[in-house]
């Protein structure tokens, strides 16, 4: 069995391409062993309670500007993600799976949590934190995340999919999504230590999530062939959307807009590596961007061979 340990665990992108979970090991005690008694275990907001945002992070200017739009953005991705998950509770074949998704709903619950409160220790007021999220990522949740969100209740909600479901989730939302957070975690490093342990918890998680979701869908097609096309062009229908929902320019603004705050402070970030043989400093918006995509699609890629959906491609 496969323990996701936070000093053991792989990066995101490696876990979600080598490691192999399935429900029956990723159940509710494995989960409870491995997550609050745990990745979490000291850890409540998400990170070392030791961690502090620095000052510079408080400021205004375009790097508090630039995770203050991710988080804000991410919070919401989240939250959508624990309400049309709990859909697939019910709905589960075995108790072992049934749990599994009872504890995914828990963790995305969280990460909404912990991106929420990351807001807050930026300087965001309470008072004021829904204004701020609509504020900074209002365009982009309701360029992006809305028609996603609508698109998967009907799969779940209202048609009670399962397999559809499951193949959304690991394939078109979560597995589109988890490069970007991969991304997330190793800029910030230098910058905010904070939010990069976020990062790594919340990747931790999806680590458990795409895999376990992958055995899922490939042991519900084994016993299930004639749901093949059917699961093929759900498939299709969701990389669809990816080419003509405006993720690319979402995330090339994000990255426009730290690369103006990494120039004020490269001194703090000096000669940190984002990837070996790569300073930090020496990437562009560009490069960092074209890089995610390159994770997202031999990810994708991975997955869908394994779940024996490789025609998709």
């Amino acid at each position: 069995m496969n323990q996701l340990s936070w000093d053991t665990a792989p990066s995101l992108v490696d876990g979600a391409l080598s490691v192999e979970l399935t429900p029956r090991e990723a159940n509710l005690r494995y989960w409870l062993e491995t997550v609050p008694q745990g990745t979490l275990a000291g850890r409540p907001d998400g990170h070392d309670p030791a961690l502090t945002v620095p000052d510079f992070m408080r400021e205004p200017g375009p790097l508090r500007d630039a995770l203050l739009t991710e988080y804000a953005f991410r919070s919401v991705a989240e939250e959508k993600a624990t309400r049309a998950l709990s859909y697939l509770v019910p709905i589960a074949p075995d108790t072992d799976t049934m749990e599994f998704y009872a504890t995914q709903v828990l963790d995305e619950a969280r990460h909404a949590m912990v991106f929420r409160n990351h807001l807050l220790a930026l300087g965001v007021p309470a008072t004021n934190l829904w204004q701020a999220v609509e504020a900074f990522a209002g365009a982009d949740i309701h360029a992006v995340l809305d028609p996603l969100e609508e698109f998967g209740l009907k799969i779940m909600r209202d048609d009670a999919d399962f397999l559809g479901g499951v193949v959304l989730m690991t394939i078109i939302i979560e597995g589109a999504l988890a490069p970007a957070a991969e991304l997330s975690e190793r800029k910030w490093r230098p910058l905010d230590p904070a939010a990069a342990e976020i990062d790594r918890g919340a990747g931790i998680d999806e680590i458990r999530h795409l895999t376990v979701g992958a055995a899922i869908a490939k042991e519900y097609l084994a016993g299930h062939p004639e749901d093949k096309e059917r699961a093929l062009e759900l498939v299709a229908r969701g990389m669809h959307m990816w080419t003509v929902l405006p993720v690319h320019e979402l995330v090339l603004r994000r990255e426009v807009l730290f690369q103006r705050g990494l120039e004020q402070q490269a001194a703090v970030v000096g000669d940190y590596e984002i990837w070996p043989g790569r300073r930090l400093v020496d990437t562009t918006p560009e490069e960092r961007t074209a890089t995610a995509d390159e994770w997202s699609r031999e990810m994708k890629a991975a997955r869908l061979a394994y779940i024996g959906l490789e025609e998709a491609l």
